[in-house]
């Protein structure tokens, strides 16, 4: 008996050690701790921000692992973003996401002691802010995605539009580094054209609301905006002006066109977020080192053409199609509405 009782008792501390290491594997699952700062709250901005999270949740289930977000907006205040930062090295975050080119230069920055992999996102020109030594090879603690522009196609667009044009308006806001190779590049441009060029600068909604009116009275015949966030945010403020006046507004991204602006020129941000995303669990998973997994560029030839502003400019969209088609890859209608769905 005493022999039964031993085996019976073996039998239930095996059975139970048993099930207390499945409990426990399932309680180990890895999480992956990751920070991810948003610039300001603009369409094109926050649509990356959501399609990160929403892929880094199905990446998480593909490879058994869980990413736990930490998200917060700097709402285009240095110090907030500053703070934010540091309140992700105190947490200890595996991994942060810069979104735009202030949070991504922030995070380099305070990641230099303690070298916190960062993937950067829409960051337009990160040699010229000497983010990365180069885009094969990032080098350091840092990788990302590039929104980089395309803007001798978008000066195509304005002339193909209008090939009598004489004179153009940049608005732009002076402290966005995102602005400063592309604002060049369209004054080299236009003025090889022997098209004048108008520059009209602000740093807030309410300076770009006068800079707007402005080039109103400048009489230009059309305006062009690099991907610059400040102007972002204030479009929705000044696009019925321009649109009334007849001055067709192009830009670097599909955002301003969903905000009222004519046309948006550049990459698909969605797919951007999703291959940010996708760096995050190579190196986070994968553990591939940030410095030698390439910048991720894309093409950028979509053309987002707003068909509400076409009716107030009388244009036809149709027609439209048919000209911008040799200077694109793309080309799709919109609404105006304040979010992407």
């Amino acid at each position: 008996m005493k022999k039964l009782l031993a085996i019976i008792l073996c039998l239930f501390m095996i059975c139970g050690c048993s099930s207390a290491d499945k409990e426990d594997n399932t309680q180990t699952e890895k999480v992956y701790t990751v920070g991810l700062c948003n610039y300001v709250d603009d369409a094109s901005l926050n649509q990356i921000c959501d399609n990160i999270i929403s892929r880094l949740e199905e990446l998480g289930k593909q490879n058994g692992v869980t990413f736990k977000i930490n998200y917060d907006n700097a709402n285009a205040d240095a110090n907030v973003m500053t703070q934010i930062i540091q309140n992700f090295i105190a947490d200890e975050v595996d991994l942060m996401i810069g979104v735009a080119t202030p949070v991504a230069m922030n995070m380099q920055a305070m990641t230099e002691d303690n070298q916190i992999p960062v993937v950067f996102a829409a960051v337009s020109d990160p040699l010229a802010v000497e983010l990365v030594a180069s885009l094969e090879n990032p080098g350091a603690n840092i990788t990302g995605t590039s929104d980089y522009l395309d803007t001798a196609a978008v000066m195509e667009l304005i002339t193909a539009l209008n090939p009598q044009i004489k004179k153009v308006g940049l608005l732009y806001d002076l402290s966005q580094d995102s602005s400063v190779t592309p604002i060049a590049q369209a004054k080299e441009i236009l003025n090889a054209k022997g098209i004048e060029t108008i520059e009209r600068t602000g740093t807030n909604v309410d300076e770009i609301r006068l800079a707007a009116q402005a080039l109103i009275s400048d009489k230009v015949e059309a305006v062009f905006t690099p991907s610059d966030n400040t102007v972002m945010t204030a479009e929705l403020s000044i696009y019925e002006d321009l649109a009334k006046a007849g001055i067709p507004h192009y830009a670097g991204a599909d955002s301003f066109a969903l905000n009222g602006a004519f046309a948006g020129y550049g990459v698909d941000y969605a797919n951007l977020g999703k291959e940010t995303a996708d760096m995050v669990c190579e190196i986070l998973v994968n553990e591939k080192a940030p410095g030698e997994l390439p910048v991720k560029t894309f093409d950028n030839g979509i053309v987002t053409i707003n068909t509400e502003i076409c009716e107030t400019l009388g244009l036809d969209y149709s027609e439209l199609e048919n000209i911008f088609a040799p200077y694109c890859t793309k080309i799709q209608p919109i609404e105006t509405a304040e979010y992407f769905e």
